[in-house]
């Protein structure tokens, strides 16, 4: 009489007869493309709002029509959301702050969203694949844009806030 074969060993039968298989190692889930190709968009954007900022420290936007005219502000005399963005730039590029939110205040509030938001991106890229983006929460998020943009628009050229203009 022999012993019962041990069970675990490659190609050693159990009791019924079957061969027991090691156990495989866990996969990794299927990257999609490289981490380069992943992070590739949130990189370029990056070299792109530095190039810029060094484009607009260099040539200042406070003498007038160096960088052209905003064409809302020539057709109609008023003030778009993004008048005064080009000079809070060079503001910032040169550490003045103060100067830089007078010249556009919501701007400057929404660089840490937008700073955020980058590195959120690229973070999430550099790990691995990304979900796509729910369709409502795009929409939520688009249509908070407008709405704050909107009210920024309105706001900024009433003439009890007169200061917010650049």
């Amino acid at each position: 009489m022999s012993a019962p074969a041990a069970s675990g060993a490659l190609g050693v039968p159990r009791p019924d007869g079957a061969a027991v298989r090691p156990a495989e190692p866990p996969r990794a889930p299927a990257a999609s493309g490289n981490r380069w190709r992943r992070v590739r968009g949130p990189v370029l954007l990056g070299a792109a709002v530095l190039l810029a900022s060094v484009l607009l420290h260099l040539r200042d936007p406070h003498r007038s029509g160096s960088w052209g005219f905003c064409p809302w502000l020539v057709l109609t005399g008023t003030y778009c959301p993004g008048c005064g963005g080009l000079r809070a730039v060079n503001d910032l590029t040169r550490g003045d702050l103060a100067a830089a939110a007078s010249s556009n205040l919501l701007f400057v509030a929404s660089i840490p969203l937008l700073v955020g938001a980058w590195m959120r991106s690229l973070l999430r890229r550099w790990r691995g694949p990304v979900a796509p983006v729910r369709t409502r929460t795009a929409l939520a998020g688009v249509a908070l844009l407008v709405v704050v943009c909107v009210t920024w628009w309105v706001v900024r050229n009433l003439p009890a806030f007169a200061w917010l203009t650049p």
